[in-house]
């Protein structure tokens, strides 16, 4: 069979079973959110109510880490020079429940190099699938769905990375209770937890190391609620001591009212909404109570239409071309394909792959797979990162600038409402010789934007995402020249 007709019967196999993605999810449930209302419970805030006292933590992990070791995967490139794990950790022996994780050490000087842990959004989508195989992962999957090539920009350049598949139901993620599948922020966050303290039972060489946490989209929720847990239970005698020193979230998701209102001002800015649509938008729909009435959704609906079949997660990008010839030249990171998504379907559902990656045999699916209901989320982040803020800790807020879902314009807008003093004066940031973005930094917290590139930062503009995450690591702001 001719290659370009093999690869779109595979991409119109997957295209039935690859309904949902990391950001139609998220638009799904922002649309769900005009039901709702806030409650005090869904402030985002993780304290320690001791709920946390009984956190499972099994010491007795020995020989767990060189079980979960990779020979090599399948398909894999030439010349690999770093060790990779995945396998299970039980998070509830009682339920049964077990988070699945893809570890990658850095290929240079690992022994020194500080741990990452990167959570996708969704809610309920992969780290693995997305984060892992399409974004800053040390592979990416070639269109024939069975062989890698490398990311020559991926993060394991600079620091020993954790790709988490989190809640239970997400990916290869899994419970025995079927229950576990109805689920949402708070057991998320206290399961991340759980995850972490057996992980590092697991890899006690970690233990003492510098560590962040990274995520994007709707980690906006999962990434500050983990470190508030984090932060909470290091004051406790009796817990292994997580050496926290940052986040950073990209395209991230905090605030209902902020993250709509950017939505829509982003639409009219970048020519995608007519002057009445915006003007009855601004009219009618009041972003700072949230009280949205029936004429607000009217106008933002209309928004919604006037914007059309394009990409909203990368305003610019093209759409996955079923019908489009296999290029002869080798793939570039450079060069994010919209097919991605597929073909990292196909390759993760290989049988060798899953016995490579000691998974569990299962129908592998980017997002919500098993998993089939988010009971309860924040309406806004801003609280804990507002604690987070006074704890010290190293706060960085990205964005790619094309994104108008989840967009630049909206995290400006999140992060105004905490009027800090700005510290450091806007100012474009480089990436080798080129304007890489634009940064600015306050007391207390970095914002900093990717050039060209949408939702998931790393996809888009890789080199540029590596130079952001290695300043975040060292502690400074990229280069300024």
């Amino acid at each position: 069979m001719h290659p370009t007709i093999l690869r779109s019967l595979l991409l119109f196999l997957l295209l039935g079973s690859c309904t949902a993605n990391q950001m139609s999810r998220l638009r799904d449930l922002i649309k769900s959110h005009r039901l709702g209302s806030a409650t005090r419970s869904q402030l985002g805030v993780e304290e320690d109510d001791g709920t946390y006292n009984s956190v499972y933590v099994d010491y007795s992990q020995d020989g767990l880490m060189e079980a979960d070791k990779i020979g090599s995967l399948p398909g894999q490139p030439q010349g690999v020079d770093f060790d990779q794990y995945a396998g299970y950790v039980t998070v509830d022996p009682k339920h049964g429940r077990a988070l699945f994780y893809y570890f990658v050490e850095s290929s240079l000087n690992s022994s020194t190099k500080p741990l990452v842990l990167w959570l996708n959004g969704g809610p309920g989508c992969s780290s693995l699938g997305y984060g892992a195989m399409e974004e800053l992962g040390p592979f990416r999957v070639n269109s024939d769905g069975k062989t890698l090539y490398r990311n020559e920009y991926a993060w394991n350049n600079v620091a020993n990375v954790i790709f988490l598949e989190s809640p239970a139901g997400v990916g290869f993620s899994y419970s025995n209770t079927s229950s576990d599948y109805s689920t949402g922020d708070k057991k998320t966050a206290k399961d991340s937890y759980t995850f972490l303290l057996n992980w590092l039972e697991r890899f006690p060489q970690y233990k003492t190391r510098d560590f962040y946490i990274t995520g994007e989209s709707y980690a906006g929720h999962y990434v500050p609620q983990l470190a508030s847990i984090i932060l909470s239970k290091n004051k406790s005698s009796n817990q292994t001591i997580i050496n926290l020193k940052g986040i950073a979230i990209g395209n991230a998701w905090i605030d209902d009212n902020t993250g709509t209102k950017g939505t829509y001002d982003y639409y009219w800015t970048h020519g995608l909404n007519s002057d009445e649509t915006n003007a009855g938008i601004n009219k009618n729909c009041d972003y700072l109570t949230g009280n949205f009435s029936s004429v607000c959704y009217k106008y933002q609906d209309a928004g919604d239409k006037e914007v059309g079949p394009i990409d909203r997660y990368n305003i610019y990008a093209p759409f996955c071309n079923t019908s489009a010839p296999i290029s002869s030249t080798p793939p570039s990171v450079k060069d994010f394909d919209p097919c991605s998504d597929y073909y990292v379907e196909s390759y993760l559902n290989l049988a060798e792959v899953q016995v490579a990656l000691h998974a569990e045999a299962t129908n592998w699916a980017a997002c919500g797979g098993r998993l089939v209901d988010w009971t309860d989320d924040a309406p806004t982040i801003l609280p804990a990162i507002e604690l987070l803020m006074a704890s010290g800790i190293r706060i960085w807020l990205y964005s790619g600038d094309v994104d108008s879902v989840v967009s630049v314009t909206s995290t400006r807008y999140a992060i105004k409402t905490f009027k800090l003093p700005v510290t450091t004066a806007w100012r474009p940031w480089y990436n080798n010789n080129e304007v890489g973005g634009y940064v600015e930094e306050y007391k207390g917290l970095t914002f900093i934007t990717v050039r060209g590139s949408g939702h998931t930062v790393p996809s888009f503009q890789p080199e540029r995402a590596l130079t952001m995450i290695s300043s975040f690591l060292q502690g400074k702001l990229p280069p300024s020249s």
